[in-house]
């Protein structure tokens, strides 16, 4: 099975890039949804129409993009090793990366946590948090994409 997938190595690969491409269009997207949330009232109009989008950008783009990104990262780590035969330790680089995503993974959890507090109207976040949490997807995806093509270690 190892070597039909590593004949699909780029796809994959592409699959993976595509996937992360995806999850971070959304994990950068619904807190800056999220600021402009705290401006309306909740039970508006205006209420209705941020959590039908956050609840549409977490359900149809932000969770598919992140399983698939974990599951095509965990193939390519799988074939990496495998092609490696298991003569080499697992780069530290690696492991860095992987915490990253961890981190970008338990912090899209809490983004989906906060949506539901939006949609029960129990938000008691101000619009200066989703900002500053606004950043912190793009200070992870720096420190991955350093990771990846830099390893540095």
């Amino acid at each position: 099975m190892q070597d039909t997938l590593g004949e699909y190595f780029l796809w994959i690969k592409a699959a993976h890039i595509i996937a992360v491409i995806s999850w971070m269009a959304g994990l950068l997207y619904l807190p800056r949804l999220f600021v402009y949330h705290t401006r309306v009232a909740p039970g508006g109009a205006q209420d209705q129409l941020f959590q039908l989008m956050e609840a549409r950008l977490l359900r149809i783009i932000m969770n598919p993009a992140m399983i698939l990104s974990w599951i095509f990262g965990l193939l390519l780590v799988g074939l990496a090793e495998s092609a490696a035969d298991g003569a080499s330790q697992t780069p530290l680089w690696l492991y860095v990366k992987l915490a990253a995503v961890a981190l970008l993974t338990a912090l899209h959890m809490m983004m989906a946590r906060w949506r539901r507090q939006f949609a029960g109207a129990e938000n008691t976040r101000s619009e200066k948090f989703y900002r500053a949490v606004n950043e912190a997807p793009t200070l992870l995806m720096i420190l991955i994409v350093v990771m990846v093509v830099v390893r540095p270690f």
